[in-house]
């Protein structure tokens, strides 16, 4: 799975990292390499959560590409 982050750094030097098309899924880091191991970390979290809250037939899922 391929996912755009958006990597900023505050006011305080931190690098604060975001994935628009998962609401809610920030990290940071006091380098941007940190910020970006520690996002892929909160993608993993956040898909694990969503995943778990979904009640549906696997029978049914397809894959597609765009």
């Amino acid at each position: 799975m391929k996912l755009h982050v958006v990597v900023e750094q505050d006011e305080s030097g931190y690098y604060v990292a975001e994935v628009p098309a998962l609401p809610g899924c920030l990290s940071q880091g006091k380098t941007h390499d940190e910020a970006i191991a520690n996002i892929k970390e909160a993608i993993e979290g956040w898909l694990e959560v969503m995943e778990s809250k979904q009640s549906f037939d696997r029978t049914n899922i397809i894959e597609v590409a765009v």
